[in-house]
């Protein structure tokens, strides 16, 4: 029987979430998303063409239904505001292996690099060891294992690992809540690494047609499988900076060192600043992602120009008018 293209997507309102909605909307895929209040869901800026179904990624019911006739599960969720992240992440991955379970679908889930300890780096391989310092790492991996293990019940599943997150909608990454400010033209970039050393950034739609790719060629994946996705190597961390104002036409941004005293000071009493601090060492080394399994699999993997995906980025997040854009 040739599966149906329906995809479930957990999470559909936020940044990846949101791309691949649109990726898999581009190739062809029905798409519903589980949302608690569906009336609100579809408001500015979100993917057109999508099925909202009313339910909570935290009750097994709500996602084994909504999961019946899809033929891939995206598990781009996470808690409400992102409190109780570590109590409630893990459950939510067992709710979409159930789901998947029932269903006979393939778990695609957006990886990090997270779940990765300074003895792997610099150049991160599919395989290479994981031996994460932080609780974020330790719960990353543990997704991770959870899905290796269900493939063992037949579960399928697809990781793709990539870079720190920037693109045209807000979210939780360092690119809209470190090195510039949404909402605001941009006078100033905080940049949250040592100077002189490598980072990896990935562009949101370009890592969800990435992934939308390899989930069309199910017949080159294993039950288990991940990938890495290089998107943007940032040398010496000053393309980024160059792309930001060049995308801003100014090149005399003045480039400020990320205040990681004061966010160390007030980590305690701030959740966002404490995720921030645990996050820190993989600012003081350079990393990036080895895609060479990728590149056997897809010829062409997408990248856009990196100062035309800043300018996008900004523009999405209100930074330059949309004019500004096309200039």
């Amino acid at each position: 029987m040739t599966p149906t293209k329906t995809a479930l997507i957990l999470g559909a309102t936020g940044g990846i979430g949101g791309e691949l909605a649109a990726a898999l909307g581009r190739h062809g895929w029905q798409i519903n998303a589980l949302h608690r209040n569906p009336a609100q869901a579809g408001g500015r800026n979100r993917p057109a063409g999508i099925t909202w179904i009313q339910g909570d990624a935290l009750n097994p019911p709500d996602v084994i239904k909504a999961a019946r006739g899809a033929s891939l599960i995206v598990h781009a969720v996470n808690p409400p505001g992102y409190r109780n992240w570590g109590q409630w992440v893990l459950p939510m991955l067992e709710n979409s292996i159930s789901a998947a379970s029932a269903s006979g679908a393939r778990i695609l889930l957006p990886g990090t690099i997270y779940n990765y300890g300074p003895g792997a780096f610099p150049i991160l391989a599919e395989d290479s060891s994981q031996n994460p310092l932080t609780r974020k790492g330790k719960i990353r991996a543990e997704m991770e294992r959870r899905l290796r293990l269900a493939a063992a019940r037949g579960v399928r599943s697809l990781i793709v690992r990539a870079g720190d997150f920037f693109g045209p909608s807000a979210g939780n990454n360092w690119f809209s809540q470190g090195l510039i400010k949404p909402g605001k033209p941009v006078t100033s970039i905080s940049y949250p690494g040592r100077r002189g050393l490598g980072h990896a950034w990935a562009y949101l739609p370009d890592l969800a047609e990435t992934m939308t790719q390899l989930v069309e060629r199910e017949s080159a994946l294993e039950l288990f499988d991940t990938f890495h996705f290089a998107g943007h190597w940032d040398a010496d961390g000053a393309q980024m900076i160059r792309a930001i104002r060049a995308a801003a036409g100014n090149p005399n941004i003045a480039v400020h060192s990320f205040p990681w005293p004061l966010v160390t000071a007030l980590s305690p009493f701030v959740t966002l600043f404490r995720e921030m601090r645990e996050m820190r060492y993989l600012w003081r080394q350079p990393l990036r992602l080895g895609n060479e399994r990728l590149l056997g699999v897809l010829t062409n993997v997408p990248q856009t120009p990196l100062q035309e995906a800043v300018r996008t980025t900004l523009t999405g997040l209100g930074c330059l008018k949309s004019q500004e854009l096309f200039r």
